[in-house]
C-alpha cells in the first residue's frame, strides 16, 4: 500500500496514482488513457520504482541557478543606496534598475540584466524610481500663465449666429438633382 503522506503536487499524484493502478493489474496502456499521459511515461515510472523504490516517485524541488549574490551581498545594498545616486556619480538623486544595476557591478563585480534587479529590489522590498524626463528650457511660471489665461480662452466655445449650423443642412441640397440621369453600373 503506498503512504498516505504525499504532497500536493499534482504531476506526483498522478505517478502515485499510475503505481496504484499498476498494482492493481491494469496495464500500461490503460493507465496512459487513464492518467491522459503517453505509455512511454507510464513505463518511465514503473521502471523507476523497480529501480529505485517508491521514492522515485516523489516530486523533487527544481533548484534553478545559484544566485549571483549570497544573501549578506544582497542585504548591503540597501545600504549602498542609502548613499544616493549622486554618490555614485549619477545626476539626479533617482535610482532606477540601471543605475541599481550599476551599483552592483561597481560594489560586487557581477552583472545583471536590468529587468532583473527589479526582482532583487522586491526581494528587499524597494521600488525602483522613473525619473521625470523634462526639458532643460522649461519655464514654469510660463506654463502656469498658459494655463491660466490663453487656455481658458480656447476652451470657450464660440456663439452660434441665427444661421443654421452646415451639419444641419437640408439633405436634398447634399443629394444629385433629381432631373440628373443614373449612371450605368460597371461590368
Amino acid at each position: 500500500m503506498v503512504t498516505k503522506t504525499r504532497t500536493p503536487d499534482w504531476k506526483e499524484m498522478r505517478r502515485w496514482r499510475a503505481l496504484e493502478l499498476k498494482r492493481g493489474g491494469w496495464t500500461q496502456q490503460e493507465i496512459a488513457n487513464a492518467l491522459g499521459v503517453t505509455k512511454v511515461a507510464v513505463s518511465q515510472w514503473i521502471t523507476a520504482v523497480e529501480k529505485h523504490g517508491v521514492e522515485s516517485l516523489r516530486a523533487r524541488p527544481h533548484k534553478g541557478a545559484t544566485p549571483k549574490l549570497t544573501s549578506d551581498q544582497l542585504k548591503m545594498i540597501p545600504e549602498f543606496l542609502s548613499h544616493g545616486a549622486e554618490a555614485y556619480g549619477f545626476r539626479g538623486e533617482v535610482w532606477t534598475c540601471a543605475r541599481i544595476r550599476e551599483v552592483i557591478r561597481r560594489e560586487f563585480a557581477v552583472t545583471y540584466h536590468k529587468d532583473h534587479v527589479s526582482r532583487l529590489l522586491k526581494l528587499l522590498r524597494w521600488t525602483p524610481q522613473k525619473p521625470a524626463e523634462r526639458a532643460a528650457q522649461r519655464d514654469e511660471q510660463k506654463i502656469l500663465e498658459w494655463r491660466e489665461e490663453t487656455w481658458p480662452e480656447l476652451k470657450k466655445k464660440p456663439v452660434v449666429s441665427g444661421a443654421l449650423p452646415s451639419l444641419l443642412m437640408n439633405l436634398a441640397s447634399t443629394c444629385c438633382p433629381a432631373s440628373s440621369v443614373p449612371m450605368p453600373r460597371a461590368g
